[in-house]
Parts: C-alpha cells; sequence; structure tokens
C-alpha cells in the first residue's frame, strides 16, 4: 500500500496526492526495477534471502515503535531482575496469568486477515492480467479482420483506455502514483496513441481524479468495432465477439476499482492493531517475570528469552505489515505489482501483433505429404 506520496494532518485527516508529489517516469522506472528484482528472489536458497533488507520485513519491523517498547520493557525488567536478590511477590501472581490464550486468539485473525488481504490481492493482479489478455485478443482479431487503418486506430484506442485507467486510479482509494504528466503522457507520445484533436475531446475529463477517461475510451473502441461493420468490413457476429473482448477488459477495470474504492474494514484493521498493542508488552512482562529471580537468574536464560520476545514481535508486527502492504497493490511500494511492466509488454505484443507479416503462401512439393 503506498505511503510515501499520500501525507496526512492530523489522526483523521488525509490530504489527497496532487501531481507535484508523485514520482515522476524515471522514479517510477526506478521503482519498477526493483519490483522485477525482488520477484526473482523468491527461488534464491535461504542464505542469500536472508542477506536482503529491501523487500524484507525488516524494515518495517526496526521502525515499528510497538516492537522497541515490547523490547523496552523486558529489557528493564530483566535489568531490575538481575540487580535485585530478592523474588518479588508479583512474580507468583502472575504466574497464574495465561498471555499463550490471547496469543492464540490474535495469531488466528492475523493469519484470517494476511489470507483474506492475499486473496485480495491475487484477484487484483488477475483483473491486470485480463485487461492486458482483452488488448491482444482484440489487436489478433483486428489485424485479422479488420482495415489496417481502423485496426491501428482500434488498437490505439484500446492502449489508451488501458493506461488511462491506471491513472484514474488515482481518484479513489489511497491514490495512485500514476500520474497523465509523468505516465500518460509518456506513453501516448512514445506510442503516437491519441491524436491531438483526441486528447483535446478528451480534456473535459480530469484524467488524474476520475475513471471517465478509461470509460470513454472503451466506448470509442466499441464505435470503431461498430463503424467496421456498418462499413461492411465485419458482420454482426464479428462484431459481437470484439464487444465482448472490449466489456471484458471495462469489467476486469471496474474490478480494479471496485476493490480499490473498498479495502478491508477499518474496524477490523484497528481491532488487530489494537490487540497487537495490548499483547506484545503483557508477552515481554508475562517472558521477563518467567526468566528467573534470585538464585534462578541466568544471563544466558535471559538471552534466549529475549529473542523469543524478539520473534513473537516478528511474527506479529510482521503478519500485520504484510496484510496491510497487500491491501493497494497499485501503489509506490516495492511489493506492489508491476504496472509498468503489464503497460509496456501490452504495447510491444500489440506492436508484434500489428507489424506481423506472414510469408507468401506458397506450395511446396511434399509438405502436404510429410504433414500427413
Amino acid at each position: 500500500m503506498s505511503k510515501s506520496f499520500a501525507v496526512a494532518s492530523g489522526a483523521d485527516a488525509f490530504v489527497e496526492p496532487s501531481e507535484e508529489t508523485r514520482p515522476d517516469f524515471k522514479e517510477l522506472k526506478t521503482i519498477e526495477k526493483q519490483r522485477r528484482e525482488i520477484l526473482l528472489r523468491a527461488e534464491l536458497p535461504f542464505w542469500r534471502i536472508l542477506m536482503f533488507w529491501s523487500g524484507t520485513c525488516l524494515r518495517e519491523i526496526v521502525s515499528d515503535s510497538l516492537v522497541w517498547t515490547t523490547i523496552i520493557i523486558f529489557t528493564g525488567i530483566r535489568i531490575f531482575a538481575n540487580v535485585v536478590d530478592y523474588v518479588p511477590e508479583s512474580v507468583e501472581l502472575l504466574q497464574k496469568t495465561n498471555v499463550g490464550i490471547l496469543g492464540g486468539f490474535l495469531s488466528f485473525f492475523l493469519v484470517l486477515f494476511v489470507n483474506q488481504t492475499n486473496g485480495r490481492f491475487l484477484e487484483m493482479y488477475g483483473f491486470s492480467k485480463a485487461c492486458s489478455g482483452r488488448i491482444q485478443d482484440v489487436a489478433g482479431l483486428a489485424k485479422t479482420q479488420l482495415p489496417i487503418e481502423i485496426a491501428d486506430r482500434l488498437v490505439r484506442h484500446f492502449n489508451a483506455a488501458h493506461i488511462a485507467g491506471y491513472v484514474g486510479l488515482n481518484a479513489i482509494g489511497q491514490g495512485s502514483p500514476y500520474s497523465k504528466t509523468y505516465f500518460f503522457d509518456h506513453y501516448n507520445e512514445e506510442a503516437k496513441l491519441l491524436t491531438p484533436a483526441e486528447m483535446k475531446e478528451l480534456s473535459r475529463h480530469d484524467m488524474d481524479h476520475s475513471g471517465l477517461c478509461m470509460k470513454e475510451l472503451v466506448t470509442w473502441c466499441q464505435q470503431d468495432v461498430t463503424d467496421a461493420r456498418l462499413a461492411g468490413h465485419i458482420d454482426t457476429y464479428q462484431e459481437k465477439f470484439f464487444h465482448e473482448k472490449i466489456l471484458d477488459f471495462r469489467a476486469a477495470m471496474d474490478g480494479m476499482y471496485d476493490y480499490t474504492d473498498q479495502p478491508p474494514h477499518f474496524f477490523y484493521i484497528h481491532f488487530l492493531v489494537l490487540l497487537s498493542a495490548l499483547y506484545l508488552p503483557l508477552f515481554a512482562i508475562d517472558t521477563a517475570y518467567a526468566g528467573g529471580w534470585g538464585a534462578e537468574k541466568a544471563i544466558g536464560l535471559d538471552i534466549l528469552q529475549g529473542i523469543i520476545v524478539f520473534l513473537q514481535c516478528i511474527f506479529v508486527v510482521g503478519l500485520r505489515s504484510l496484510g496491510t502492504k497487500m491491501i493497494d497493490p497499485y501503489g509506490d511500494d516495492l511489493e506492489d505489482l508491476s504496472v509498468i511492466n503489464y503497460v509496456e509488454g501490452t504495447l510491444e505484443i500489440c506492436a508484434t501483433i500489428m507489424g506481423a507479416k506472414q510469408p507468401a503462401n506458397k506450395e511446396v512439393s511434399g509438405v502436404t505429404t510429410g504433414l500427413l
């Protein structure tokens, strides 16, 4: 979930990211490169995985105040235990408590939370790949069934709708790092997607704060198909097939918008944060008091218990952070989806499809017999 370009003032205030606060195209490409590198780490040996810092839970853990508060509580109690020579009465009382029950409930809810957000993440990944797939489908159909001028216009409009859709995500949820100036305009200039007249027609919509540009461009694609049918280039059956692919694209893009607009309930997230904030200090106190007093205390045991407390912090804070990061996969975190890769891959494939040239079909002696 993107945080670096969203600025909040006060506990309940949220300031929508402006174009100036969002990364330019060079910064987006740098983030994208790091994302692709992180994806390749998954199959590395365990010792090499442990050597990384970026894209890991360590950054979240060391910057979380709850982790340090928990460790300080444990350390303070153990220092006190090693200074005094008597056993406080509170030690016997704490032996009757059972913090483990709370830990069991918290573990269940944390794992459930991560499972739910992971499901959202994979669904949204599926929507992104479906958008790319439908564009490729239409490009293939247009190349083989339409005159080159009409096919080129249809594919240009469709790719423009794809890119505009990602820019429009800035209007909802946590915002988007992809802006019209630094994202859409770059690809529009590079791939010559829309003419100046077409850009002027779309200017009545605020692409940075609305998904309406994407919606209109999709309608343009449908109009292109209808015009091709009216001109006699395709029949009604072929037209229907084109429309189905275009509307499937719009449905996938709408799915991305729907999920982004409705994250997991804040009530649920607050519940998890509250449980974590209560459980970890209690776990630190319980573990520290069980570390030995008087003649039973030992430095080695203190170190071992301290490691256990730190591991519990990694488990609780790590799972909570993992689930939170997967809520919005269209931000600027290194763990988010590779939007630039999807856009550039789709443009490259469409260019290949539209430029495909089959060699002349000449009869070659023996070919048919050989195939049979």
